[in-house]
């Protein structure tokens, strides 16, 4: 089915991303570089501690590619093998986690609710069940509580009052969500559990909290994602309204306090018509709205964020995901590809996709990732 080179191409991928994403692994579990020098070099040793990171990480992505991928071959849909992106950005003194992800291509039309349902649903359902049980692993084999002061000994300072941003030192904190919370409650050892700015430096945990994080990504109920697959199948006269109706969500909790009231006169000139050019860039390539619609659905967006931190000043959203807004209403589109009738799915199906739906809502982080 595949050529030679093709074998050749995705494999050579996959191994590159599996040296970058354990290059990005060592800088975040260990602090050690391949680019730095003295304490901070990466040695062999720590490359290969830095597999406990890398290996279940990249094992996750693989398996929810591999559950599209071979549930495509169930219908005979013609499909790439999985392109794995990698993306270590240690050279530009970035952090990074060593890759930006896996996709598979679709090469062959799907005229099918059903086809598109299971192949959508076949990849985070697979891909979740990996991820729980490395969250299990690494909540249930945590190591003692002494383990943080391997990696940072100036933690046995009694003067010290941790590091600042002066330093060139960046903390990275990650933010909670139902499941992760719920897990680490029912399994994990209060005494050796780290704060959560410090999983970085435990491997399964760290790998595990990243599979949430991707995964709820992709189950958002938006245009073509898995998330909108599943949405699709479930509600097919509805997707329009309930992917428009999440992006707008969506895009309204990233860019809340954005604008902010209470800067001054010079920088809000400049922020006001910034934001809302921004956000009609978001929407224009959708066809869901006429441009009248657009408009109103933006100066809506943009009023109600303005007052509602004018009336509670602390009110702020997550300006991480406007990137990924961005994506969605310009690259990937909020619309599904039509097909031929709208047959109900059976019930086993049904269940499945609100099992999915569950999934999401346990797995999304509101804020997941501050970074200071």
């Amino acid at each position: 089915m595949y050529t030679k080179k093709e074998y050749l191409i995705h494999i050579s991928l996959f191994i590159l991303t599996f040296i970058t994403t354990t290059l990005a692994g060592a800088e975040w579990l260990f602090g050690k570089s391949i680019l730095a020098s003295g304490e901070h070099a990466l040695t062999w040793e720590y490359f290969m501690k830095s597999i406990h990171f890398s290996l279940p990480f990249l094992g996750i992505l693989l398996i929810h590619e591999l559950g599209h991928l071979l549930t495509s071959l169930h219908y005979k849909v013609k499909t790439s093998m999985p392109y794995f992106i990698p993306g270590w950005l240690g050279f530009l003194g970035a952090p990074s986690l060593g890759t930006f992800g896996a996709i598979i291509k679709l090469k062959s039309y799907i005229n099918s609710r059903r086809k598109y349902f299971d192949i959508g649903i076949a990849g985070p359902l697979a891909g979740f069940v990996i991820a729980f049980g490395v969250l299990w692993y690494g909540f249930t084999h945590l190591p003692e509580a002494d383990y943080i002061y391997q990696i940072h000994p100036e933690y046995l300072d009694p003067d010290f009052k941790g590091h600042t941003a002066e330093e060139g030192y960046m903390n990275l904190e990650m933010g909670y969500n139902l499941l992760f919370y719920g897990m680490e409650k029912l399994f994990a050892d209060p005494e050796k559990m780290p704060n959560m700015s410090e999983i970085i430096h435990f491997p399964y945990i760290f790998a595990g909290y990243l599979a949430l994080f991707f995964t709820a990504l992709n189950l958002l109920p938006i245009g073509q994602l898995d998330g909108g697959h599943v949405v699709f199948g479930l509600f097919p006269k509805h997707h329009k309204q309930i992917s428009l109706a999440f992006y707008i969500a969506f895009v309204f909790y990233a860019g809340l306090g954005f604008l902010n009231p209470y800067d001054g006169f010079d920088s809000l000139i400049f922020s006001i018509p910034l934001y809302i050019g921004f956000l009609y860039f978001c929407f224009s390539r959708s066809n869901i709205m006429d441009n009248q619609t657009k408009w109103m659905v933006i100066m809506v967006i943009a009023s109600v964020q303005y007052a509602l931190v004018y009336a509670f000043p602390t009110l702020q959203g997550y300006s991480g995901w406007l990137f990924f807004a961005f994506l969605l209403g310009r690259v990937m589109g909020l619309e599904h590809p039509e097909v031929s009738g709208y047959k109900s799915l059976n019930t086993s199906r049904k269940v499945l996709g609100w099992i999915c739906i569950i999934i999401f809502l346990i797995c999304f982080t509101p804020q997941p990732f501050q970074i200071s």
